[in-house]
């Protein structure tokens, strides 16, 4: 029988080590590193770097964008259930988040969807998928208006609408309160999933948020999903729609209101509803939201 080192085989520890110091000295290296089998992180736009990693080996390329309290780091439930072989999942950090935390911006939803679209057409992207978490969902949408012949498919997670996230003086008092308050953060979080989880979920959700991005970023984009709305110019667009809502999020989020907000822009609408999550269906459901992912766009392939 043919050999096999195992966490039990005296070998498999030194190499193991080896492993973990070469990933350590190449994420420490920074761009172009690989990371590890499928996954590789590298510049984006070279005169913004907009950073990414990318996931998977395959011919079609899905664009994925994070939310407002998170970074690319927030996906990392799905990654073990994406399909590699036939998609290459480009995960973007947004100016101001994540790997592109230095990067400054106007933090608007085109200049977003612009460094987005760069970045799939330098990785050789013509025509790709788009995934959009909650303002980025706004993003993706913004993105599909301005390039309608490059999205195949769009897949809005708990999305803002293309007509923004309205809200009074007193919600936008809320929503500054967590850039910088992190008991305003943890009401945020526990809102965002029906209050059902203790205090472990909500502190690794806060510490996930803070270190994701910075108070300018925030706020920059806070202005952005809260003030701009170009539901008129999306109205009658053609790209395939997916919304994925779920049961337990705030009620701006819900099925009824997500379905108000799209289905007459948007003739290729379609929703779905995750049972078993909140805002965060890619950290309470990841199984789910990936194979939901993964069989709309199938639909919409090369």
């Amino acid at each position: 029988m043919p050999h096999r080192e195992t966490m039990d085989t005296p070998a498999f520890y030194p190499k193991r080590r080896t492993l973990l110091m070469s990933l350590a000295a190449l994420s420490a290296a920074g761009c172009g590193a690989l990371q590890s089998p499928g996954m590789t992180a590298g510049p984006g736009a070279e005169d913004a770097s907009i950073m990414y990693r990318v996931i998977g080996r395959g011919s079609q390329g899905v664009l994925v964008m994070h939310e407002w309290l998170g970074d690319h780091n927030n996906w990392e439930p799905l990654w073990s259930y994406l399909n590699t072989e036939q998609y290459s999942f480009v995960f973007v950090d947004l100016r101001g988040y994540g790997w592109s935390k230095a990067v400054p911006g106007a933090y608007s939803a085109n200049e977003a969807a612009g460094d987005a679209a760069l970045v799939m057409q330098r990785l050789g992207f013509g025509r790709y998928h788009v995934v959009g978490h909650s303002m980025s969902g706004m993003i993706a949408q913004r993105l599909a208006v301005t390039y309608p012949e490059r999205v195949r498919s769009l897949v809005a997670v708990s999305p803002v609408p293309a007509s923004g996230f309205k809200t009074d003086d007193a919600g936008m008092q809320g929503l500054r309160a967590v850039i910088n308050d992190d008991d305003a953060l943890r009401r945020a979080i526990a809102a965002r999933g029906g209050s059902r989880y203790g205090d472990t979920w909500i502190n690794f959700k806060l510490k996930l948020a803070r270190n994701a991005m910075t108070k300018e970023a925030m706020a920059g984009y806070l202005q952005m999903f809260t003030r701009t709305d170009f539901a008129q110019e999306a109205r009658g667009l053609k790209t395939p729609v997916l919304a994925i809502t779920g049961k337990y999020d705030l009620p701006f989020y819900q099925e009824d209101s997500v379905r108000k907000n799209f289905a007459p822009l948007y003739p290729n609408f379609t929703l779905k509803v995750c049972q078993e999550s909140g805002h965060y269906s890619m950290l309470e459901a990841p199984v789910f939201l990936a194979s939901s992912i993964e069989a709309f766009i199938r639909q919409y392939a090369a």
